[in-house]
């Protein structure tokens, strides 16, 4: 355990977070802010593709976003929020909030090379995401890049897509209902198994129909919380703000340690930057890269500026974060206590947020290893897949939160770097974009 903590320091220290930060930055600044400034048309295209979805890719633009904010809500918004304000103390949530809107602009660019690049497999499936635009885009000699990014992601999953996902849906349970652990990751695995194995097309099917539905849910008791302490919420954001930069609510850390966990908590709730969602993305029509890149922004915003605040927000009302509790365990305890009997209320959005995790990163980790051996290992992995949500259920949960933590770090340098190198195609293409027409489509 020692060792793969200071691993995860090398992998999360400081020049990761810096490239992180300075990617988004530079992304941003150079679309002139087009992120920020054009939110409303990327949620206005993902709700005009409920209706009215045509062109080449398998599923809507608003079943690829809820695909991939099925992935993204998950324990980072509810157990990953907790344990950065229980190590980081409430500062943390700022540098959260910081990487998530720089992230805004990196999530777009590379969902828009993931479409551009993208291609049709032997299955006549689009597949894309960063292994695809890195070879693509960059060339075959950057091929090495794309099959490395290929393989962190396909083992990444396993750890912030599975094992953690099933590890904390089965302490939601156990600690609310008494339900066993292992019978829980049993009947997750046969739910994910009945979905996986009917590809994007049953995933999306799923996801527009739950993600709404879990995110409203959770979203509305925090509200309901924070309508009861409406007075006390100048005072929270207050907290939060002064924590930030002087780093005294942590439990016996500095302010390295708040800005280290909010990023590391923020990229591992939002995944702006990890290069997943746009694997997604991919797979969207009409097969618009600026469109689909524009409608795959906005689930930074919903995961980290809307969801993660309500969790923060209740946490610190609670005062709860210096108690000893983490995770999971912390989120539970602050909102019963700050609206008695929701305990059933964030057990039961854990439980749909850890579920449809699991499904979105299958079919991430699916991909990646598709491009590294092609689509015949598409079965046997499924199989194996399935296995690891019981073997998770069971697992200790610190261990598997810090090879989770290690993995996304891995994967995020070689998408920078190829954002980076293709950031002048994401700038001409939205340059040459006629918003204003496709407004009136």
């Amino acid at each position: 355990m020692a060792f793969l903590d200071a691993l995860n320091s090398l992998v999360w220290g400081p020049p990761t977070l810096w490239l992180l930060g300075l990617t988004g930055l530079y992304l941003m600044l150079g679309l002139r802010l087009m992120p920020l400034r054009r939110m409303g048309f990327g949620f206005r295209q993902a709700f005009n593709s409920i209706r009215n979805s045509k062109g080449e890719g398998d599923v809507s633009a608003f079943a690829s976003l809820t695909t991939a904010l099925a992935a993204t809500i998950g324990t980072g918004n509810v157990a990953g929020v907790a344990g950065a304000i229980s190590v980081g103390g409430p500062g943390a949530v700022f540098w959260m909030w910081l990487i998530a809107l720089v992230g805004i602009a990196t999530k777009y660019a590379e969902s828009l090379l993931a479409v551009h690049y993208r291609e049709v497999d032997d299955l006549g499936e689009h597949v894309g995401g960063p292994m695809y635009f890195i070879r693509n885009g960059l060339g075959p000699r950057w091929g090495w890049m794309a099959s490395l990014f290929a393989v962190f992601g396909t083992l990444a999953g396993f750890g912030i897509g599975n094992g953690v996902q099933a590890h904390e849906m089965a302490l939601a349970l156990k600690t609310t209902l008494g339900v066993p652990e292992l019978l829980t990751g049993l009947v997750m695995a046969a739910i994910a198994f009945a979905v996986l194995i009917g590809g994007i097309e049953r995933i999306g099917k799923v996801t527009e129909v739950v993600v709404p539905v879990m995110a409203a849910v959770y979203v509305g008791g925090a509200l309901v919380i924070l309508a009861f302490h409406v007075a006390e919420i100048p005072a929270a954001f207050g907290v939060i703000f002064s924590d930030a930069f002087t780093g005294q609510a942590v439990a016996g850390g500095s302010l390295g340690v708040v800005i280290q966990r909010g990023i590391a908590r923020g990229i591992f709730s939002n995944e702006s930057g990890m290069g997943t969602a746009p694997i997604a993305q991919a797979a969207a029509k009409p097969g618009d890269p600026v469109l689909q890149g524009s409608v795959s922004m906005i689930g930074t915003f919903i995961d980290t500026i809307v969801i993660c605040t309500m969790t923060a927000l209740v946490i610190v009302l609670s005062g709860l974060y210096g108690s000893g509790e983490t995770g999971v365990a912390l989120t539970i305890g602050a909102f019963d206590q700050e609206l008695p009997g929701s305990a059933w209320l964030v057990t039961f959005a854990t439980v749909l947020f850890t579920g449809t995790t699991i499904l979105g990163w299958g079919y991430y980790s699916e991909r990646c290893l598709e491009f590294l051996v092609g689509t015949a290992a598409i079965k046997p992995f499924r199989l194996v897949w399935v296995a690891v949500v019981v073997i998770g259920a069971v697992a200790a949960g610190g261990v598997i939160w810090t090879i989770a933590d290690i993995l996304n770090g891995l994967m995020v340098i070689p998408n920078l770097i190829g954002l980076l190198l293709l950031s002048g195609t994401v700038f001409k293409l939205t340059r040459d974009y006629n918003f204003e027409a496709r407004s009136n489509n």
